[in-house]
């Protein structure tokens, strides 16, 4: 994430790996304010054995999209939403990636923290038949929390 108050949002995609039994860490890694940290940790992220990148941002939102430049990894952004423009301005940074440098892009917020961690989870799900046996488990309990009928107060 870019930022410590990043982590109030991002913290939804740590809660949605660790229920899913995923592995995962966690850093401050300012696009324009620690560059060479980002530096550091995107071009040595994949020989460390991480095998995707979820990266939040808000306002001009450039850690995603710098990042995916530096990695061969999937990265994944998460809008942040800001006070100005509540989000839009860092959805939109993120999204529009130029052709050969992607960034998969989820919702602003909290919602798309956590469907970054269940896409994250999805990815390696490909590969990795635990994984894979968990979200399937984690889904069927979404499912069956849904009741057929509504039910009176």
């Amino acid at each position: 994430m870019g930022s410590q108050s990043d982590w109030q949002i991002m913290r939804k995609a740590a809660e949605a790996l660790e229920e899913l039994g995923v592995a995962y860490e966690t850093r401050i890694v300012s696009a324009h304010r620690t560059p060479g940290r980002l530096y550091e940790y995107a071009n040595n992220a994949q020989a460390r054995g991480l095998k995707i990148i979820i990266a939040g941002a808000g306002g001009a939102a450039h850690l995603p999209g710098m990042t995916a430049s530096m990695t061969n990894l999937p990265v994944i952004g998460v809008p942040i939403q800001s006070k100005t423009l509540k989000g839009l301005d860092s959805l939109l940074s993120i999204v529009q990636m130029p052709a050969g440098v992607p960034v998969a892009t989820v919702a602003i917020g909290e919602a798309g923290a956590a469907n970054a961690g269940l896409l994250a989870a999805s990815i390696l799900a490909l590969s990795d038949a635990d994984v894979a046996k968990r979200l399937a488990d984690w889904r069927a309990r979404q499912t069956a929390a849904v009741g057929e009928t509504p039910k009176s107060d």
